[in-house]
């Protein structure tokens, strides 16, 4: 093979590797913003555009308690919203923010098979305790497992 058919070979598998469409997965907690970290990184170093997902686990609960935890869930959604769209905004990249309701996992990995052009799902594998790391290990596992994309797992 010439040189030149080599450098055309490269060039195509290079871009072929290129990040169009990324979705980063976020639930607060610090391995999921080195997730978003790592996301943004790549989104703007291939010129991809960012997704953020947040995955609010719904509960089937008829009381006050469950309002009052329902304002301080939505609360915490904004709050990560807004300290993810700042960091992407310092990084000179714009990030869309999707929340679901659901099961991390399956609400993911769902989201993904009806949104089929992303590239590259992002999930942070830190939590905040070590029950937090079997379900998000779990999550993530899963998610390596049933993503219909490339998934990158940030420790």
């Amino acid at each position: 093979m010439t040189s030149l058919k080599v450098d055309s070979v490269l060039s195509a598998q290079i871009k072929a590797a290129m990040y169009k469409k990324i979705l980063v997965a976020n639930n607060g907690s610090e391995g999921a913003f080195k997730a978003l970290t790592e996301a943004l990184r790549l989104a703007q170093s291939h010129g991809a555009e960012a997704h953020m997902i947040y995955v609010e686990e719904s509960v089937a609960w008829n009381s006050q308690d469950f309002l009052v935890e329902k304002k301080s869930v939505d609360q915490k959604v904004l709050d990560l919203v807004a300290r993810s769209e700042a960091e992407a905004n310092n990084q000179g990249v714009r990030l869309i923010s999707h929340t679901v309701l659901g099961r991390p996992a399956s609400a993911i990995a769902d989201f993904l098979l009806s949104h089929g052009d992303f590239d590259l799902l992002v999930v942070g594998l830190n939590g905040h305790s070590a029950l937090y790391h079997k379900i998000l290990g779990k999550t993530a596992n899963h998610l390596v497992e049933h993503a219909p994309c490339t998934v990158l797992v940030v420790k």
